[in-house]
């Protein structure tokens, strides 16, 4: 585009100011030279609506699992705009009513995680976990150096740095290195894939006691901390077995490491609870939040912990370690802790959580009648958060072909629905299709979704 465009640009227009400009996530932006690029104009509810005037059924929650409470909430953009009239930032070392407020209401939400520290992302949320944790122990045990942190394979926590290096996704590590050192890697939880080839309940849940050899073989006075999604979002949609995390918390207490939950993607309802490990018997010291925190109306993240924690940094203003030494720039920002409150307000009122039980149950049962295809290897999920492994046969288990996905998901748009795909480079990892929609989403909706599924996995028999 050569010159300024003035009022509303047409479609054509915006398609060639996004071939000329943008660098988006994860995309290949080769595919751009010969196809339309797709650019989504509305949104109402659980229904988006494209510059060409094209409908569809989010079933990802504006694309990476986020806007909770659906499209359109004008009650959300009117308390952001009221908040930004009256002041719209302050930072640092001085607090605004929207922050304290905000940081009061998931105290009450997570009562034994009281102290609220705010930021920009979900990367962002689980670095400040990270150095927490880090300074904490440096506080706690001078010259100790207990500062490693294990991460789980196929979890996901983040694109910064130190966020990818505990991240168990290899192909999103790739050309990144050399990544931060201090972080070691234990099994996942998938039981379809076992990597001890093992069977569920006989297992000895072998995934979780793997914790204690890792921590014996990197030196269990060098670490510091274990983060774990609740349920494995990115890596293959996994809920670990309800005896996972009792045995895995046992084994962190025994060696004095700290559990960290990451909650970015699992909490507000998305599983049908309000929060991720609320499904299992497990009390994390720090909690990680984002997406669902405020919808995506506003960028806002939350690292919440136990005060025993906040209270090492309690020391005389003359100690080093006398306070948290980091700062988030837009964890001043009163807009969203404002869209945040008003976020959780609706979550509450229209118990969105309860809705996403039901729903996802009804998802589950929708999605199970099609394991009747050759190609469906696994359903799984946890409220409106659901996966479907596709193989080649059920037998081998082989992973589908990633051109297949692609021609699935590709399929479900021209139906007029959104799903995703995720595929592992590593050879024998899984081939999913995956659903997130809003939690707002009805019956007919889901039944929308599972009709473009059905009719897309048709065209591969």
């Amino acid at each position: 585009m050569k010159q300024t465009l003035t009022g509303v640009p047409s479609a054509a227009e915006l398609a060639e100011l996004h071939r000329e400009h943008l660098w988006l996530h994860l995309t290949n932006h080769k595919l751009y030279e010969t196809q339309e690029p797709p650019i989504m104009a509305e949104g109402t509810g659980y229904m988006l609506k494209d510059v060409q005037g094209k409908e569809f059924v989010d079933g990802l929650s504006g694309g990476v699992w986020v806007v909770n409470v659906g499209h359109g909430r004008a009650s959300i953009a009117d308390a952001v705009s009221r908040q930004m009239k009256l002041l719209p930032y302050y930072a640092g070392s001085m607090a605004t009513p929207p922050y304290i407020m905000l940081a009061a209401k998931l105290a009450s939400l997570l009562p034994s995680l009281p102290k609220v520290y705010l930021s920009n992302s979900g990367s962002e949320a689980n670095e400040k976990a990270f150095k927490m944790v880090r300074q904490y122990f440096a506080a706690k045990s001078p010259g100790k150096k207990k500062y490693k942190i294990i991460y789980r394979d196929r979890d996901y926590h983040g694109t910064t740095l130190a966020a990818l290096a505990s991240s168990g996704q290899q192909e999103r590590r790739a050309d990144f290195g050399p990544l931060p050192e201090g972080f070691a890697e234990i099994p996942h939880a998938l039981c379809y894939r076992c990597p001890f080839g093992k069977s569920y309940p006989g297992c000895n849940i072998d995934c979780a006691r793997a914790l204690e050899q890792v921590i014996q073989q990197e030196g269990e006075d060098s670490v510091a901390a274990v983060i774990l999604e609740p349920v494995t979002a990115g890596g293959g949609i996994i809920p670990p077995v309800p005896e996972y995390y009792p045995v895995l918390q046992e084994i962190c207490r025994r060696y004095g490491v700290l559990l960290i939950l990451d909650e970015v993607v699992t909490g507000f309802g998305r599983t049908g609870a309000l929060f991720g490990h609320q499904h299992y018997d497990v009390q994390p010291d720090i909690i990680t939040l984002a997406k669902g925190l405020a919808s995506g109306y506003m960028p806002i993240s939350a690292t919440v912990a136990r005060k025993e924690i906040f209270n090492q940094f309690m020391a005389g203003p003359e100690e080093p370690n006398g306070f948290f030494r980091d700062i988030s720039t837009f964890g001043g920002c009163a807009g969203s802790s404002v869209a945040a409150l008003e976020n959780i307000r609706i979550i509450e009122e229209e118990r969105l959580t309860e809705n996403s039980a039901l729903m996802g149950a009804y998802l589950m049962e929708r999605l199970k009648e099609l394991e009747a295809f050759p190609i469906v290897g696994n359903v799984r999920g946890q409220g409106l958060l659901a996966g479907v492994e596709l193989v080649e046969d059920k037998r081998s288990k082989i992973p589908l072909q990633e051109s297949r996905l692609a021609q699935i998901v590709a399929s479900a748009r021209e139906d007029g629905v959104i799903i995703g795909r995720m595929t592992r480079s590593v050879p024998g990892y899984n081939n999913v299709l995956y659903m997130a929609p809003p939690l707002i989403i009805d019956k007919y909706g889901i039944d929308r979704i599972i009709g473009a599924l059905r009719s897309a996995l048709h065209k591969q028999l």
